[in-house]
């Protein structure tokens, strides 16, 4: 690898850790260290990066870029998969099923939110670093690293998130009225920015309700599921993106006008869970907290029947998972009764210890972004206020993937915010 050396390493830790001399899993990260450090890169201080999702996997780099050139230069940065990705005793519709049926499939996922990640970073810690370590969180890493100020302060010396404060209680269904704002917003400034795209977006949904158009993987696409395209509307660049792939949605064959197969290859990569399931299976579970989630987004929808297909100009959606996923997505519908049953779950613990996070004396520094239609704004600036010593930059440059945008900048400025604190 070009300026950087990796080490692979692997570790055991509990399934539960209220259990731990019961059942395992493996951990995996990897370190990066740039060879510009020398001898001296023994020396350096750790960065835990905890990556978005749930259900993503950590950073694979060949070289140093971005915010992560930034961070070598201070740091040796330890590349996680969390449980349940990449490496990491992975989650899958090919190993969930040896868990046994639903039942236990369900209650085996149950130990894969934040409250576990942490713990096993604390175990990590231990094994690699003995002292507090620095910690960045982007997106649902910065919902974990709340979560590691709330259970384990003492094993932190700095937090830096990104696009990733949680709101500390309350149901999820406040989360989905906040983003469902926010999306319809983020849509009509797409709309407005490509006002020929409102009549393709229409179109392609009206044609989709009368002609059968078929993924690669062999389901057919249906409006609901072509207007998660909008997820594409939660990034800078790829804001224009979207653009691309609707412009040459069309294409003549033998029977008539009809979807490219350029196009459906596109959407079938964008929609489909067959690479991270865990995403969709405890996606509201991350809000979840001594309640059922109950399918929130779901129900939230009905209250904005501009999302609905059926609506004359129907708006694109955002991150939001629901129940027919499961229905028309090959990869999810062996896992649907599990998905119920996680939903209809109603002793979810606490995620986050409120009276902590107020006495909190760690050094954090969170970039929040005005316009992100995934981590809403008001409820993150909310967070903010009931964490002591967190310092916030509120900017409307970056969308919520500015780290891939801009991440050198971005996190030299957290991080010189935490160091001045």
């Amino acid at each position: 690898m070009r300026g950087v050396h990796t080490t692979e390493h692997y570790f055991t830790v509990p399934l539960d850790h209220s259990w731990p001399e019961g059942e395992t899993l493996e951990v995996f990260a990897r370190e990066y260290v740039s060879t510009d450090h020398g001898d001296a890169a023994a020396t350096l201080p750790w960065l835990l990066f905890l990556q978005g999702g749930p259900g993503g996997r950590g950073n694979r780099v060949a070289s140093l870029g971005g915010w992560m050139k930034e961070a070598a230069r201070h740091f040796r940065i330890l590349m996680l998969d969390q449980r349940g990705t990449g490496l990491s005793s992975p989650v899958t519709r090919q190993t969930l099923p040896l868990r046994g049926g639903p039942a236990a499939q369900a209650e085996y996922l149950a130990h894969f939110r934040a409250d576990s990640i942490v713990a096993d970073a604390e175990l990590i810690r231990g094994e690699l670093a003995g002292g507090p370590w620095s910690v960045f969180g982007q997106s649902y890493g910065g919902f974990c690293a709340l979560t590691y100020l709330s259970f384990a302060p003492e094993g932190l010396r700095e937090v830096l998130i990104t696009g990733g404060l949680a709101p500390l209680d309350g149901h999820p269904d406040r989360v989905y009225r906040a983003t469902f704002q926010r999306v319809e917003e983020r849509n009509r400034e797409y709309f407005a920015a490509y006002p020929e795209d409102r009549a393709r977006v229409t179109e392609i949904a009206r044609h989709l309700e009368t002609v059968p158009e078929h993924l690669p993987s062999g389901e057919r696409l249906s409006v609901r599921r072509f207007q998660m395209v909008g997820s594409f509307l939660g990034g800078n660049t790829r804001f224009d993106a979207l653009h691309f792939l609707l412009e040459d949605a069309f294409t003549r064959g033998p029977e008539g006008r009809c979807l490219s197969d350029a196009f459906l290859g596109q959407v079938g990569a964008l929609v489909g869970r067959a690479s991270n399931p865990l995403y969709a299976l405890v996606h509201e579970s991350i809000y979840g907290q001594a309640a059922p989630t109950g399918w929130s987004a779901w129900r939230v929808l009905e209250e904005y029947p501009q999302f609905k297909p059926e609506a004359e100009q129907p708006l694109l959606t955002g991150e939001m998972v629901y129940p027919w996923y499961f229905e028309e997505d090959p990869a999810l519908a062996p896992l649907r009764e599990t998905a119920h049953l996680l939903a209809a779950k109603s002793d979810w613990p606490a995620l986050y210890h409120p009276e902590q996070l107020a006495a909190n004396t760690v050094p954090a520094a969170a970039a929040v972004y005005r316009d992100d239609i995934y981590v809403d704004r008001g409820l993150s600036l909310e967070t903010a206020a009931r964490v002591r010593r967190l310092r916030v930059w509120e900017t409307s440059e970056f969308h919520h993937d500015g780290i891939s945008d801009d991440g050198e900048a971005i996190f030299r400025r957290l991080l010189g915010m935490c160091r001045d604190a």
